[in-house]
């Protein structure tokens, strides 16, 4: 028989060491950190010894994740509270500035709305934008993290530009999808915004400046 004829037989006949009690004690196998044998019983101990830290060890990191998931959850709850109660257009920008870098600790916000609902508002929010900034803003399916920005967007940050090293990127929708705008944050940090971190708080925060947005368009 080979190993893997063993194993099968071992799998298929579960009672086999029932029936031949005797052979646990008898077996000896190689310790896993050393060159000395070890009993199978010993070898199992140790085995489930190594699992217990694996799982523990997950279990931590499932711990920790959902704590920061849950600290997210509580600051997008306390922005949806900061920009119901806005009034206009500015009311609700300066609510989503503000929680933004207060609540968020985003040190570089900016907004850019090109609907053309809009009409003649005064503020940077509504400066002209490049058809090509409008046609990559609709083309991201999902936030764009990483070290460097549309250079149409690094502009929007003025001086400050030359000192940013990540970005994230929202598009802004309309309730048919249409983009009406985009949202950016900067941060001099390079691993604030880096490109394998989860979007999906950062599309979900996209999405609720969209749906902010629509209530003066």
């Amino acid at each position: 028989m080979n190993a893997e004829e063993v194993v099968r037989y071992l799998q298929d006949n579960p009672d086999f060491f029932e029936e031949y009690a005797e052979l646990l004690a008898q077996i000896y196998i190689p310790h896993p950190h050393g060159g000395r044998a070890i009993p199978i019983a010993e070898r199992q101990i140790l085995t489930l010894r190594e699992k217990s830290k694996k799982l523990s060890y997950k279990l931590e990191q499932l711990i920790e994740f959902g704590e920061e998931n849950d600290a997210i959850g509580e600051k997008m709850h306390r922005l949806c509270l900061a920009l119901i109660p806005a009034r206009d257009m500015q009311g609700m920008l300066q609510a989503l500035y503000y929680n933004l870098r207060e609540d968020f600790a985003v040190p570089h916000q900016v907004v850019r709305v090109w609907h053309s609902g809009i009409g003649a508002l005064a503020g940077s929010e509504f400066a002209p934008a490049s058809d090509e900034l409008r046609q990559y803003a609709a083309s991201l399916e999902h936030p764009y993290c990483g070290p460097g920005a549309n250079p149409e967007v690094a502009s929007w940050f003025g001086e400050a530009a030359a000192q940013l090293r990540s970005f994230a990127c929202m598009p802004l929708r309309d309730g048919g999808n249409a983009s009406i705008g985009m949202l950016a944050l900067a941060s001099e940090d390079p691993k604030r915004f880096y490109p394998e971190m989860g979007t999906l708080y950062l599309k979900r925060l996209g999405e609720l400046a969209s749906a902010a947005l629509q209530r003066y368009l």
